[in-house]
């Protein structure tokens, strides 16, 4: 019998006995699916329609207005070093891609001749700094390590460029790898003006969207939450005027898709949920009607959506399933999990680096996962050390990179992503 035949003759068996021999009877299992179920409602209500929706525009329009190429550009062999690592660095806020979807364009960059240093920014800040990642750690897990989350993978970044140019990009050990490659005319890039307004109108109605009240909050924070839905409108007003007068979409189309949100939240004054959710599908109905970007928008959008939605929602229910609510009890105790990731001791942060290094993080799925842990009792350095590395690095993302700069820049790679991940939860712990 062949190798596949035999594993998958493994695997068939292996499901068989967890379901011949589950404990479906006992108490604590029907309290896990119930906690899992839960969590799940709990994440739909709060978090998909005002949250996810309109990440996954801006995520498509990401995909759809900003000309990856040019970005690329940036990184070449001709590029300054301080132009390059910047770019390198901060590209995740541009490109929203998982650890996998990153590797096409770093294999690209780095054998058409970009530097190793920049190139290694690039891969690592990819994953890293994904704007719909960022947003859903500071929405869900709060300001403060959505904060830090930022800061500290924007500034790793640029320490794992450094080190590995350090280290690798010197005589003839790079002058074998860099070929005399040019990169191909890019032609005519969309004007700079109408895309800063569309993507800052849009962050605008998800900010506000979302702004949350808090008990301590005062003076200013306060009154903007007062008026959280006005603003929100108020970014929405420009964003249909930036749609028609620089993307194309009908002006009767938006006016008679504002006109039945407003109506919509006049007559069913149950919450923002119901109205914010049909300017979604208005916006989508009218992509369409915009040409070839229009069209290309909604493309990448349902790709987006499509991809991580049920990856992201069965991540919850096995959140919850596993390691429970916050304050409930899943199928894995809590004291294990404070016993192996608690507190900010060096074990504890390196354990965290190095676990989310292996597995396999869909993009946003460590948010959910990882609001599980502390509610089982993780710390806060280990959380930070898994969100360094965990969305950065797996075990098919390190065999490809093997693949493409071979085994020694590989495992200094992934050294250096586990270890500064493990210092930086440290810092972090120790300070927070």
């Amino acid at each position: 019998m062949e190798r596949r035949e035999i594993l998958k003759l493994v695997g068939l068996v292996t499901v068989f006995l967890a379901l011949y021999l589950l404990p479906v009877d006992g108490e604590g299992v029907r309290a896990a699916v119930g906690e899992g179920l839960a969590l799940g409602r709990w994440y739909a209500r709060e978090h998909v329609i005002l949250c996810l929706l309109p990440a996954f525009l801006i995520a498509g329009a990401i995909g759809a207005f900003v000309d990856r190429a040019a970005v690329m550009k940036y990184l070449g062999p001709k590029a300054r070093k301080v132009q390059a690592y910047g770019v390198g660095a901060t590209s995740g806020s541009v490109l929203a891609v998982c650890s996998c979807t990153i590797l096409p364009l770093f294999a690209g960059i780095y054998r058409m001749g970009a530097g190793l240093g920049p190139a290694s920014s690039f891969l690592y800040a990819g994953p890293a700094i994904n704007v719909l990642a960022v947003i859903l750690t500071a929405r869900i897990l709060g300001a403060e390590i959505g904060f830090a989350r930022a800061i500290a993978a924007v500034v790793f970044s640029l320490v794992v460029g450094l080190v590995m140019a350090a280290i690798f990009e010197r005589g003839a050990d790079r002058d074998d790898e860099r070929r005399a490659a040019v990169m191909p005319d890019l032609g005519e890039a969309r004007p700079l003006r109408p895309l800063i307004l569309l993507f800052l109108s849009m962050f605008g109605v998800l900010i506000f969207a979302n702004w949350s009240s808090s008990t301590e909050a005062g003076g200013l924070w306060r009154a903007l939450v007062g008026a959280k839905w006005w603003l929100a409108s108020g970014f929405a007003l420009a964003f249909a005027f930036v749609l028609w007068r620089w993307f194309a979409f009908p002006a009767a189309g938006l006016v008679v898709a504002g006109f039945a949100v407003a109506l919509v939240a006049r007559l069913l004054p149950v919450g923002p949920n119901p109205p914010f959710a049909l300017g979604v599908v208005a916006l989508c109905l009218l992509m369409p009607r915009a040409g070839s970007a229009g069209r290309e928008w909604w493309s990448q959008t349902w790709s987006h959506a499509k991809l991580i939605t049920p990856l992201l929602l069965g991540g919850v229910f096995v959140a919850g399933l596993l390691l429970g609510r916050p304050g409930e009890r899943g199928l894995i105790p809590p004291e294990w999990v404070a016993s192996a990731v608690g507190g900010n001791g060096l074990g504890a942060n390196f354990g965290a680096a190095l676990v989310g290094a292996f597995m396999y993080f869909a993009t946003l799925t460590e948010v959910p996962i990882l609001q599980g842990l502390i509610g089982a009792g993780m710390g806060k350095g280990p959380s930070l050390s898994l969100l360094l590395a965990g969305p950065a690095l797996s075990l098919p993302n390190m065999i490809v990179i093997n693949g493409i700069m071979g085994p020694r820049r590989t495992a200094t790679y992934v050294a250096l992503v586990v270890l500064g991940s493990t210092a930086l939860g440290l810092v972090y712990g120790l300070f927070f």
